[in-house]
């Protein structure tokens, strides 16, 4: 199969997506034609043993149970008392509420494992004050954008899960892999409020709390701490694999919302509806990626773009610049998941053949999609943030304001390939 036929396959399957079909149904439309094509008939008997091995995969078990730690936390009013304990503590930085929004979606992505589900729970709160408060909307929506996408890089993530899934790589060193890079961009993020806003003369700050209530509020960040060290402790000790820390996370979750007096019938109907919704949705597109996958490995599509890419003679840096290009394009008109699943049977084997870490390979990924979700004109967070902003003004705010931190993120993804242990380092221990 030649490199011109895979394009065209590629192409086709971008083309359902933008026509309206869901991401499932054209991944595996794809896969299916592709693979009758190349083997008849007989192709469809070995679709269902592959559908099969995907349902019973124990370690896609670990993604309802870490979208059901998110949806138990959201709705449980802990994300509102994080917000308000962590605008005592930063609100007196150069940037005053910015610096809270991209603080409380770095701790709330520690237990949400959603970009999308960060940046609406923290917009929802934030908005509202900032908007009382005089913020510009612009820089608002922009920092609530582009922290949202922490919800996917700060572990644990749903998308590291579909990746590890896809590429048979440890869920437990991708976790732990994303520590340090999620902390160094959420304090890039940080800095770059700080000093934007004392560049432009007019840097707000909230008034000065008195450090006895700054130490009375802390206790409303206790939930989501304990979560993530009995979630990530877990995991780094070995003590658990990644499903089971996803259980301890839920058992802990349902602990705190037990405490807060928040533990009834409604609430658990309401976070097990979401949950299955979404679930079902992550699953149906997993296992539309397999049958592709089976495609790719068949024909040997995998094989061929591998030898045609070392033809050109790229070094590991080179392909890793043309895939920012590449995923940056591609980010502009598909969503997260299907960019993720459509693109890593392609690219993976690539990585590695040009002696690329799996572990780093699976963060660059995971930045690549945090990316899109800020890029117009399908990023996701970008029409989150605009649906929820109380003055319900024109999108472009959202997109302007989110464009110096789609800057930093590529400025940040350089720095990761000259620095590489900033991803390997941590997981190289456990």
């Amino acid at each position: 199969m030649n490199v011109a036929l895979i394009g065209f396959a590629f192409v086709a399957m971008l083309a359902m997506m933008l026509a309206g079909l869901p991401i499932a149904v054209s991944m595996a439309a794809v896969g299916i034609v592709g693979g009758i094509a190349a083997y008849g008939m007989p192709f469809l008997e070995s679709i269902a043993p592959v559908v099969w091995g995907v349902q019973n995969e124990n370690l896609l078990t670990s993604v309802p149970l870490f979208v059901l730690l998110g949806e138990l936390l959201l709705r449980s009013g802990i994300a509102d008392r994080m917000y308000v304990a962590l605008s005592a503590w930063l609100g007196r930085l150069p940037g005053g509420l910015l610096h809270t929004n991209i603080g409380s979606c770095a701790l709330f992505a520690a237990t949400s494992g959603s970009s999308v589900a960060t940046a609406a729970t923290v917009g929802t709160v934030a908005l509202p004050s900032l908007q009382k408060r005089g913020y510009p909307m612009r820089a608002s929506l922009g920092t609530l954008a582009a922290g949202g996408t922490l919800g996917i890089l700060i572990p644990p993530s749903v998308n590291m899960i579909v990746y590890g899934s896809l590429t048979n790589n440890s869920i437990g060193k991708l976790f732990v892999a994303g520590i340090v890079p999620g902390l160094l961009l959420t304090l890039c993020f940080m800095v770059w409020i700080a000093l934007s806003s004392l560049a432009s003369g007019k840097a707000m700050r909230e008034p000065a709390v008195p450090l006895g209530e700054r130490l009375r509020v802390l206790v409303h960040l206790v939930p989501p701490m304990v979560v993530f060290g009995i979630v990530m402790g877990s995991l780094y000790f070995g003590i658990a694999t990644a499903a089971e820390s996803a259980a301890l996370g839920v058992i802990a979750a349902l602990g705190f919302v037990w405490h807060a007096g928040r533990l009834d019938r409604e609430l658990l109907r309401n976070c097990f509806i979401s949950t299955a919704r979404v679930s079902g949705m992550i699953l149906l597109i997993v296992v539309a990626a397999f049958i592709l996958n089976l495609t790719v490995s068949l024909t040997g599509v995998a094989e061929a773009m591998t030898r045609w890419v070392a033809g050109l003679g790229l070094s590991a840096t080179g392909l890793i610049l043309a895939l920012i290009v590449f995923y940056l394009i591609l980010g502009m008109f598909m969503d997260v998941l299907s960019m993720q699943v459509a693109t890593i049977p392609i690219t993976y084997p690539i990585a590695l053949a040009v002696g690329i870490d799996p572990i780093w390979f699976g963060i660059f990924i995971v930045l690549m999609c945090e990316l899109g979700l800020i890029t117009p004109p399908v990023g996701m967070n970008l029409f989150v943030v605009h649906s929820i902003r109380p003055d319900k003004g024109n999108v472009q705010d959202a997109i302007l304001g989110a464009l110096p931190y789609a800057l930093i993120m590529i400025l940040f993804t350089l720095l990761m390939i000259v620095f590489p242990k900033l991803a390997t380092w941590l997981p190289a221990h456990m």
